[in-house]
């Protein structure tokens, strides 16, 4: 039996999918965070009967007449795949605009079970539903849930009534309107207005409210200062800032310490296993592979934190208002809130970040926001700005936090640049329902986390590994395939493929082969960067266990790469705003459907991240040692270069701009 969950966005649908299924799939409390379908086997202990049951999780929609890109997969579902049996999650909070679209479903002739989620915080305003009745007026079971607790849920419940109302033949609709014969606007207006008319009659009679809507609640005043347009901006910094300086400068390092003391004791007892293996295998092995994955993972718990933490946020309410705060300034730029939820997505991994996008209904919005996601750092990131934030700065908490809001800033110039190529001046109105500020759950939080910890370790474990291998293969063995001496790391096959890279990035400070050489299998896995950072240089980990901080305390790693403070900013600034990894760039050529948006893409990240890294450089070397950077003037002339190739395609953008509207105003 094929089981849709169908229900309004931030209604609980993936969550409940979560508590049925047993699966880990990302939830976030605010609407369009789930934008495929996806499927899962009910658990044994909720399926006593032990049937054949498949749950559907389907991105949240408001209507059956689509809007979204993620309303038509919605749609397209339930018309087409025919499940057999539908369950409804509706909001109990929000029970007037929920029960529009079960109208709809109910009109379909497919049986549909509806889940009352939420019921929890139904009962903690004091509001009654008189779910009896409910289902009297609907001509369906209607089930009380709490997807988000363990015990006594109602999921056993909803389940079993469930699997019986889906062999109980056609659903019989309390209203009929006509939802799939009707053709014309007109039509779809009139017909409408009587299904807002039937809601409204039934959740007169079944809804008792404690708090009249006239009243101001907490949520409304707390809302007053969260989003508001000024005092919203500067909590939002805050907020950021706060999760960096307990994963960044506090907690996490010291987590981080006693967690590689254990790769370490793992890393020296498989080192003696191999103690009568050939050295040059035993290096490859313990140095080469295991050395460079343990320097990446070694930042897992720096990592973990700032997920969790992000996920209490999340799951509290904030984020949304967070959308709405930002909105307004990405308006300006051309974008809307909407494209906020990709961006705040992209905190964790690109890849979910630019699919994210396709809740976006304007073309050159939805594109322009793939483009730009991958600007925000993401988890793989992480261990980048952890490790020359531990180096080169002590007060390492600011480092992270303006890497993120320097993000913002760079998509927002990003955006504006891209409005001018394209020449759509188009404006689009972001509208989002705010959800219930709620008491985060620890629970869900460190599920979250521990979903996309996995998928680090799993890139761990495969990716990175890969590359750390072939990395110290090239770096062990010279053109002659013979073994190179540590004092000869130059002769190296990797030295000499990295080389004439190393003369590009000369003008941002960072112009050395091992360096050039981070920053091209970065473009595989941006984790490859730590990795082979810690290969080339020959350094077991950068986490110091004596004094329970990153190596950054002691001269060790900074005296290795040779590089100073600025320098260093420099090469963070690089990695965190060019190409991202070759999965995200699959991800943006999926979702913008065009090969010339996708390198136009690359080609712009590859240019912004050069120029930024640049003027850092080059500004930072005249401000505290007052004197021009190494390599300004072919420097100057690369950036020159590029800003002349963005001002030409801004020109044609502006003249095919102007074309058009003189187009319109003589057809007018």
């Amino acid at each position: 039996m094929k089981i849709a969950l169908i229900g309004n966005p931030n209604s609980g649908k993936t969550t409940l999918f979560n508590a049925i299924t047993g699966k880990i799939e990302y939830v976030g409390n605010w609407p369009g965070v789930t934008v495929a379908k996806k499927e899962g086997r009910i658990k044994t202990s909720l399926n006593p009967g032990k049937e054949d049951l498949i749950a559907v999780d389907l991105p949240g929609a408001y209507s059956m007449s689509p809007y979204t890109c993620e309303e038509c997969i919605t749609s397209n579902f339930v018309l087409d795949a025919a499940p057999d049996v539908i369950i409804n999650i509706v909001d109990s909070t929000n029970l007037s605009r929920s029960l529009f679209f079960t109208s709809q479903l109910l009109e379909l002739g497919i049986p549909v079970v509806v889940a009352l989620n939420k019921i929890d915080m139904t009962e903690e305003k004091g509001n009654v539903i008189k779910t009896d009745l409910l289902s009297a007026r609907l001509r369906c079971p209607v089930v009380e849930i709490t997807a988000t607790k363990t015990r006594t849920n109602g999921l056993k419940q909803l389940v079993a009534t469930t699997v019986k109302h889906g062999k109980g033949g056609v659903q019989k609709a309390p209203i009929r309107l006509g939802l799939q014969e009707i053709q014309s606007k007109r039509d779809f207006k009139k017909a409408d207005r009587k299904r807002f008319e039937f809601v409204e009659n039934i959740v007169a009679e079944v809804e008792r409210k404690k708090i009249s809507p006239k009243q101001q609640t907490r949520q409304d005043k707390l809302d007053r200062i969260v989003a508001h347009k000024w005092l919203g901006v500067l909590i939002f910094a805050v907020v950021i800032w706060f999760i960096f300086w307990i994963s960044q400068a506090t907690l996490g390092p010291l987590l981080a310490d006693i967690f590689v003391g254990w790769l370490e004791i793992f890393q020296g007892w498989v080192a003696g296993l191999l103690t009568n293996v050939h050295p040059v295998i035993s290096a490859l092995l313990v140095d080469g592979i295991l050395g460079g994955v343990i320097a990446v993972v070694g930042f897992l718990p720096l990592i973990m934190i700032m997920f969790f933490l992000m996920a209490l946020f999340e799951d509290s309410g904030y984020m949304a208002r967070a959308a709405i705060v930002m909105d307004r300034f990405f308006k300006k730029v051309g974008l809307s809130g909407r494209s906020v939820i990709p961006m705040v997505m992209g905190t964790a991994c690109a890849i979910p970040a630019v699919m994210a996008t396709r809740t976006i209904k304007n073309q050159r919005q939805r594109r322009t926001t793939a483009m730009l996601a991958p600007f925000m750092p993401c988890g793989a990131k992480l261990p980048i700005i952890a490790l020359f934030a531990g180096v080169f700065f002590s007060d390492n908490a600011w480092v992270g936090t303006s890497m993120y809001l320097l993000g913002i800033a760079v998509i927002l110039f990003s955006a504006l640049i891209i409005r001018k190529i394209t020449g759509d001046e188009s404006v689009s109105y972001f509208i989002m329902e705010l959800p219930e500020y709620k008491i985060p759950s620890a629970k869900r939080a460190l599920f979250s986390t521990l979903s996309r910890a996995r998928a680090f370790v799993v890139k761990a474990g495969t990716v990175i590994l890969v590359c750390n291998a072939i990395v110290h293969i090239l770096q062990t063995f010279n053109w002659n395939f013979q073994v190179v001496a540590e004092t000869a790391a130059d002769t190296s096959i990797l030295a000499s493929l990295a080389r004439p890279f190393a003369l590009i990035f000369i003008p941002l400070g960072f112009g050395i082969w091992q360096f050039a050489a981070a920053a091209i299998t970065g473009l595989v896995a941006k984790e490859n960067v730590v990795g082979t950072l810690a290969v080339t240089f020959g350094i077991s980990n950068f986490i110091n266990l004596e004094n329970f901080e990153l190596v950054g305390g002691a001269a060790g790693v900074s005296a290795a790469f040779s590089i100073g403070s600025v320098a260093a900013l420099s090469f963070l600034v690089f990695n965190l705003f060019s190409p991202p990894c070759f999965a995200a760039i699959a991800a943006i050529r999926a979702e913008v459907d065009s090969a010339k948006w996708t390198w136009g893409a690359v080609a712009f990240q590859l240019s912004m991240g050069y120029s930024l890294s640049f003027f850092i450089y080059q500004i930072g070397t005249l401000i505290t040692e007052k004197r021009l950077g190494t390599g300004f003037v072919p420097g100057l002339i690369a950036v020159l270069v590029i800003i002349s190739i963005i001002a030409v395609l801004m020109y044609r953008g502006s003249k095919e701009k102007s074309l058009v509207k003189a187009t319109q105003k003589v057809g007018s």
